[in-house]
């Protein structure tokens, strides 16, 4: 029981520490983090933006996301392509639930766990998660 109750607390913690890593976005409509993490290190993260060179400005003049703006999961899991860490068998914290393209890199990175902090409008990304056995933790207010 104290085993699940630490890994509760932990779970929280570094959710806490993916929203506050989602301040970083430039995005206006809304800003998420996420962060991986593998025996108990941080071995990546990301918010969601626009690709490396490209200006900070996430939404056109409609208001609505530019088609080439990354989501803070895609960014953490490409990050980890350029380091010398994987991602098989770690958690990734989300601020918000993933959508469907963001859930197909999570199962192609042997990530076997997601806890995210809010449900986004549609379902299909966590759908597709719980189909994959990823265990699926909602630590939402």
């Amino acid at each position: 029981m104290e085993s699940n109750d630490k890994q509760r607390k932990l779970d929280e913690r570094y959710l806490r520490m993916a929203r506050i890593w989602a301040e970083n976005s430039y995005c206006q409509r809304r800003q998420v983090g996420a962060l991986v993490v593998k025996d108990k290190m941080i071995i990546s993260d990301g918010y969601n933006g626009t690709p490396t060179g490209f200006e900070n400005i996430c939404e056109d003049d409609a208001g609505l996301s530019k088609p080439y703006v990354l989501h803070a999961e895609a960014n953490a899991i490409t990050k980890l392509a350029k380091s010398s860490n994987n991602s098989d068998g770690a958690t990734i914290y989300i601020t918000a639930s993933p959508c469907i393209e963001c859930a197909k890199l999570i199962i192609q990175a042997g990530i076997k766990r997601v806890v995210y902090g809010e449900k986004y409008r549609l379902t299909d990304g966590i759908d597709l998660l719980r189909r994959a056995g990823i265990e699926l933790i909602y630590l939402g207010e």
